[in-house]
C-alpha cells in the first residue's frame, strides 16, 4: 500500500504542476485582458519577485497533485464503506488543498475568504463524486448484465 501511495504521488506531482499551469493560462485568458498572469500579485509581493512566486506555486501545485494522486488509494480500501472512503478522502484533500490555496493567495486571507473557497471546493468535490458514482453504478450494471447472460449460457 505504501509503495502504491508513493508511486501515485510521484506521478501526481508533475501532473499537479501541469494542471496548475493550465489553470493559470485559463485564468489569464478569462480575466487578464490579454496578459499572462502566472500567479496572484500578492504572492509575487510576498515572495519578492515573480520567478520565486512561480516556483513556489509550482511546488505547491506539485504537492497538491501528489496528495490527490496518492490519496486515491483510499478508494481501493474494500473493507471500508463508501461513506467512510468519501469522508476520509474529502478530509485528506481538504487538509492538503486549503493550506495550498491560502499560501498561493487563491483565497482571500479572511474567514469569509476561507469559507467561500472551502464551499467552492466542497461543491466541486460533490459534483465530481456524483459523476464518478453514476459512472461506477453504470459499470456495475453492465457487469451484472454480462454475468447474468453468462449464467444463462447466452455468452459462452
Amino acid at each position: 500500500m505504501k509503495k502504491k501511495i508513493l508511486l501515485r504521488g510521484a506521478l501526481g506531482f508533475p501532473l499537479g504542476i501541469a494542471i496548475g499551469y493550465l489553470i493559470s493560462i485559463f485564468v489569464s485568458l478569462v480575466w487578464a485582458k490579454g496578459y499572462y498572469v502566472p500567479c496572484e500579485p500578492q504572492l509575487i509581493t510576498m515572495m519578492g519577485n515573480e520567478i520565486r512566486a512561480v516556483i513556489f506555486q509550482a511546488a505547491l501545485c506539485g504537492i497538491l497533485g501528489a496528495g490527490f494522486a496518492g490519496g486515491s488509494v483510499i478508494w481501493e480500501a474494500e473493507e471500508w464503506s463508501l461513506v467512510k472512503q468519501t469522508g476520509i478522502y474529502f478530509l485528506l484533500m481538504s487538509v492538503i488543498m486549503m493550506p495550498v490555496a491560502y499560501f498561493t493567495y487563491w483565497m482571500e486571507h479572511s474567514l469569509g475568504g476561507f469559507l467561500s473557497y472551502f464551499g467552492v471546493f466542497a461543491f466541486i468535490f460533490g459534483i465530481i463524486w456524483v459523476i464518478e458514482f453514476l459512472i461506477g453504478r453504470q459499470t456495475v450494471k453492465k457487469m451484472n448484465a454480462f454475468l447474468y447472460q453468462s449464467k444463462d449460457g447466452k455468452n459462452g
